[in-house]
């Protein structure tokens, strides 16, 4: 299942980080009253009526922009319309049809893209009416919306899952065990890529960043076959480039969305830093099996392996259930691990276990380990059942789900994985209420 991109545009100052905020439930955007303050792009991951989502927050549009970063952002801004599943263009219904609304509008038209056109902070009935004059723009009927108070977003988000694409994966690929090498830039992915195929299918160059596109191949082992995409190395917020760069971010994300296993590759010689684990989020995020691949480990002295193996360990200890492979791609030293380790990845996130074992199991770790009281309320699991799996699904039916605190959560997800494995693969752990009987009463029908 491809997990499709929306991109939020339009001018500065017209609330898409507001907006951006609503959609994903929290504060994650830089939200404030001076126009601007969106320099760089937010990718957010939403759910919205059972369709995941990765939402873009995007700067505000200049038609002529007056310095390097104005037109930075300007040329971000075209790249996610350019490579947008859907469009979400955010004009502001106290300022009208803008001049400024007019030359997106025209860039729009000509993307091919669907638009919906969503005029903000109309606040309440009485102001509906101002969202007439934007049907001058062309680009259909506006939906009225207040971001900020949480009006019309039920209405503006069934029109955005009703314009994407279908939800299923190309028939091509059906069946087909997917995997996505990412990183960031030149850690070695295309070297990989290409020891991996026993090929020079892409371009291997010292600078980075060399792959701007997603390439895919067919890669064979043993009796087993699966589609590789190498993808265009991901860069920290802050540092993606206009255009290309940031083209290569958004096919990145869409590979990773695309896969069913992820193949983190981290730079030994460079340690682990924040965009590594970034990245790895990202992936535990969308649902994704992982495997880490610890590339140029040659680099590394035999005397420091040790100490180095420990420090990995260290400061990647929330992706713990995740098998970390130490290889050499320009050696070729390891490589022979990969593909193994990641088919049994995908084994294991294809797991299915009997509802008795699973609620022996949760049993068990309440008996040793009974939920911590919150005031004068206790918390009560009745039932616990897998209810998918990519990534496995687990739902535990309890008396309030908000007495499910995150460590009783976390300790749960583990005793999970210490009985059953699931290893590199993500588990979701769903609290919900019983579903409640029904309280009809027979009729007794004399004769």
């Amino acid at each position: 299942m491809t997990k499709p991109i929306v991109a939020i545009v339009g001018r500065t100052n017209v609330g898409k980080s507001t907006l951006l905020n609503r959609l994903v439930g929290r504060r994650l955007a830089i939200v404030g009253d001076l126009p601007g303050i969106t320099r760089d792009r937010v990718l957010a991951s939403a759910s919205w009526g059972g369709q995941e989502l990765t939402l873009i927050d995007t700067g505000g549009w200049q038609a002529k922009p007056s310095t390097v970063l104005e037109q930075k952002v300007k040329e971000q801004v075209e790249a996610a319309i350019c490579h947008a599943d859907s469009i979400i263009f955010l004009v502001d219904a106290c300022d009208g049809a803008i001049a400024a609304d007019e030359e997106i509008a025209d860039i729009l038209r000509g993307g091919g893209k669907p638009v919906i056109l969503t005029a903000n902070k109309v606040d309440s009935v009485k102001q509906s009416d101002r969202v007439t004059d934007f049907y001058r723009l062309g680009i259909g009927t506006p939906i009225a919306i207040s971001a900020h108070h949480n009006r019309g977003i039920d209405e503006l988000m069934g029109a955005v899952l009703a314009s994407l694409p279908p939800s299923g994966v190309a028939a091509e690929e059906s069946g087909k065990f997917k995997l996505a090498i990412v990183g960031r830039p030149n850690v070695g992915k295309s070297t990989l890529m290409n020891v991996l195929l026993g090929e020079e299918r892409a371009i291997v160059d010292e600078s980075p960043g060399t792959t701007r596109d997603a390439l895919d191949a067919i890669v064979h082992w043993d009796n087993n076959e699966a589609v590789l995409v190498d993808t265009a190395g991901i860069k920290r917020r802050g540092r993606v480039d206009a255009g290309v760069d940031y083209y290569g971010l958004l096919r990145a994300l869409q590979a990773i969305n695309r896969c069913d296993v992820a193949l983190l590759l981290i730079d030994a010689s460079e340690f682990v830093i924040a965009q590594d684990m970034h990245i790895g989020g990202y992936i535990i995020e969308a649902g994704k099996g992982m495997a880490l691949l610890v590339n140029k480990w040659d680099l590394v002295p035999q005397e420091q392996r040790v100490e180095f193996k420990r420090y990995f360990e260290r400061r990647l200890k929330f992706l713990s259930h995740v098998p970390m492979v130490y290889i050499s791609a320009k050696l070729g030293l390891g490589v022979a691990r990969i593909l193994p380790q990641a088919w049994q990845v995908w084994q294991e996130s294809q797991k299915r276990v009997a509802n008795s074992a699973v609620k022996e199991v949760v049993d068990q770790a309440v008996a040793n380990h009974p939920p911590p009281r919150s005031g004068s309320k206790q918390l009560r699991i009745t039932r616990a059942y897998q209810d998918g799996i990519s990534p496995a699904t687990f739902v535990v039916q309890v008396n309030d789900p908000e007495l499910v605190h995150f460590s009783y959560k976390r300790y749960l997800e583990n005793e999970l994985r210490r009985n059953f494995g699931f290893r590199g693969t993500p588990l979701r752990l769903i609290f919900t209420r019983p579903a409640r009987k029904s309280n009809k009463r027979r009729e007794v029908v004399k004769t």
